[in-house]
């Protein structure tokens, strides 16, 4: 074999190796508490196939100044090529995105969705893979309607730029783990990030329920977050005993704290997240969705993936 053929396999190499860890990392993003009904257990329509940007046979756009591809060797570079170049600009516009930004048009989100291409490139993505997740960020039958901050939890400013919505179980070891990034990104927004809290106690968690029931009870004398991050610490003493002694611990008055638990507007609250969850697809704990869009990826791609977001 040529010496000169030696560089072509080592990117090859280094790609597959990215993708095996990939993988792992996957793994563990989908390792979420799941909610086990027979509705789920239902066959799932295959998504639609992303078609290519009219003119994508043409001569290639090869570079784009305003996205940086330092950290792509010869071989994943020549994949973010082809992709940013077949997938069509995000606005809608029948053109690929590598020429919705080398023709300067309109959509600002030409140049945030290049570089995220790139990094999921660089992250070890197939061309199908890159193709699905695109659709699921981008594509016009992804988008999710029906969410809501009405009535629910907020930590950051209203008026921010970016919303991340989660859906969330008290008992649930992974919403535990995810909790921190959330509060992270929304502390270093500078106010353009903020968190909206949604209650899901799972079927499988007995004592999630009544954990939710105590956070919307310590909402009422303005210490939600507070038991939030409380009860997360304490995870393994949910206990219905202990939910009091977390409550003195925060200074509630714990005679309306019980009496707020134990109320139908409590039960009815818990049952209205859990039916919005219903229907935007909500399957498991945690699920976070960023604007419009569910987020797909371990919690700590998720600060990119914001950023990616405020760019736009």
């Amino acid at each position: 074999m040529s010496p000169g053929h030696w560089p072509e396999i080592s990117a090859k190499v280094g790609f597959l190796m990215r993708s095996i860890l990939l993988c792992v990392s996957l793994v563990f993003a989908l390792l979420g508490c799941e909610r086990s009904t027979e509705a789920d257990s239902g066959p799932k329509d295959d998504p639609p196939a992303v078609k290519p940007a009219p003119g994508a046979s043409k001569e290639p756009i090869r570079s784009l100044p305003q996205v940086d591809t330092s950290a792509l060797d010869d071989f994943t570079e020549g994949i973010w090529i082809d992709m940013v170049n077949e997938l069509l600009s995000p606005c809608g516009e029948p053109v690929s995105v590598a020429r919705c930004i080398s023709e300067n048009r309109k959509c600002k989100k030409c140049v945030p969705a290049a570089r995220y291409i790139a990094r999921l490139v660089n992250d070890g993505y197939s061309r199908d893979e890159l193709r699905n997740i695109y659709r699921i960020r981008y594509g016009d039958d992804t988008k999710v309607e029906k969410l809501t901050a009405h009535d629910s939890p907020l930590r950051g400013s209203p008026m921010a730029e970016v919303t991340m919505y989660e859906f969330s179980d008290f008992q649930c070891p992974h919403c535990k783990t995810t909790a921190p990034y959330l509060k992270k990104i929304v502390e270093e927004s500078n106010g353009k990030v903020k968190l909206v809290f949604k209650q899901y106690p799972l079927p499988g968690h007995p004592k999630a329920r009544d954990a939710s029931k105590a956070t919307i009870a310590a909402e009422k004398q303005g210490k939600f977050w507070e038991m939030h991050d409380l009860l997360f610490k304490n995870q393994d003493d949910l206990q219905t005993a202990n939910l009091d002694d977390y409550a003195k611990r925060l200074g509630l008055d714990v005679k309306r704290f019980r009496a707020d638990m134990q109320s139908k507007e409590t039960e009815k609250k818990i049952e209205a997240d859990i039916a919005e969850g219903h229907a935007v697809g909500v399957d498991s704990t945690p699920s976070i969705y960023v604007n419009d869009r569910r987020y797909i990826f371990p919690p700590d791609q998720l600060s990119a993936y914001v950023r990616e977001e405020l760019d736009q």
